[in-house]
């Protein structure tokens, strides 16, 4: 099975749902890890249903008018809601604005009322399809909808009309309402076995397979979004800088890493302040267990620079590991990120650095 098509460890949930396609509820919330698959079943799902010619196991045939139009991105009858800062970076004809407040900017990563009103609108002109069939609303991430539009949104799941289906994806569910969460019928993604996901993800042409899915706690299909988007050879690049440090000027290495995070290419790659904190915690997670002896779960290809600078230090790398609780408590609005990276590497160089031997 070509990695175009539907990942073998989800094949299992997708025979349940194609033995009940026309007992289907009006709304499904895909639920788990980033990663796990949620959004390539829900694709697949979306256009299978609105396939002209489906096949026996009931995938979308990839010919007809209806899958060319899905393909496309064009189907009438599939509603996409997104995130409003997403759906700006989509429609980025228009010039930037250097006026936007920094409240305009904190809601731009949510779902707003707005979206879900215009949501309704598009649903009560498009009253059955464009062909009297199915229509399908993809809202993605769930839990990205504000208070105002989770409300409006309940409505619209109490009377969903006839031939609407919504599939809602959540990577924490728990953030949505209860309300939401009782009138969808979950479907739980869980990772897959490691016998599933190295070779599957090795058969994409992935260098170094077994340590990129540690890196991403056994998600191959994260695995591989970052094998593509080259988020991976900066994990290495970091890993290499961070097994120098001892010999580095931090503050040095503070002043590149700050570059590269106001780089073009990092935004597009989705890689931030908050995913280098993130990052450097995995390290410092690694380099504990590396002082009591045990393998690395997210950096097994640098296992021995970790075991090397961690050697009898458990204490120390642990309080690193958890003072770096403090710092993504602020990733995402940092007063000033180049301070707050001088900081970052200032308490790593002397929280992990080894003990200096008495001359």
């Amino acid at each position: 099975m070509s990695h175009a098509a539907l990942p073998e460890w989800l094949l299992p949930m997708w025979r349940d749902l194609h033995a009940r396609r026309d007992r289907l509820p009006h709304a499904l919330l895909l639920t788990g890890a980033s990663g796990s698959g949620k959004r390539v079943f829900a694709e697949h799902l979306c256009q299978a249903l609105l396939c002209r010619r489906p096949d026996a196991q009931g995938f979308a045939c990839g010919e007809c008018e209806d899958c060319r139009w899905a393909a496309s991105g064009n189907h009438p009858d599939i509603l996409r809601v997104v995130p409003a800062a997403d759906q700006d970076e989509a429609n980025d004809d228009s010039e930037a604005t250097e006026a936007a407040t920094k409240k305009e900017k904190a809601r731009s990563s949510q779902i707003l009322i707005d979206q879900v009103r215009t949501l309704q609108a598009a649903l009560e002109l498009g009253a059955g399809g464009h062909a009297g069939g199915r229509r399908i609303v993809i809202l993605e991430p769930a839990e990205a909808m504000n208070v105002a539009a989770a409300n409006a949104l309940l409505k619209l799941l109490e009377e969903p009309g006839q031939g609407l289906l919504f599939l809602m994806i959540a990577h924490a569910p728990k953030r949505l309402l209860p309300t939401i969460r009782s009138r969808c019928q979950v479907l739980a993604f869980p990772r897959p076995s490691d016998a599933d996901t190295v070779g599957w993800v090795r058969e994409g042409g992935i260098p170094n397979a077994a340590a990129l899915l540690g890196f991403c706690g056994g998600l191959p299909l994260l695995a591989e979004r970052m094998h593509e988007s080259g988020l991976d050879t900066i994990r290495r690049q970091l890993a290499e800088e961070l097994a120098r440090l001892p010999a580095s000027d931090p503050l040095k290495l503070a002043a590149q890493w700050d570059a590269r995070l106001k780089a073009k290419d990092a935004a597009e790659r989705g890689f931030d302040l908050a995913s280098l904190i993130s990052w450097i915690q995995r390290w410092l997670s690694d380099g504990a267990r590396g002082a009591l002896g045990l393998p690395a779960r997210f950096y097994a290809d640098f296992q021995t620079e970790l075991t090397r600078l961690s050697g009898g230090q458990h204490a120390a790398w642990i309080a690193c590991f958890r003072e770096f609780h403090t710092y993504r408590a602020v990733a995402h609005h940092p007063l000033n990120a180049r301070l707050l990276l001088e900081e970052l590497f200032l308490v790593l160089h002397r929280r992990t650095s080894p003990p200096r031997k008495p001359r």
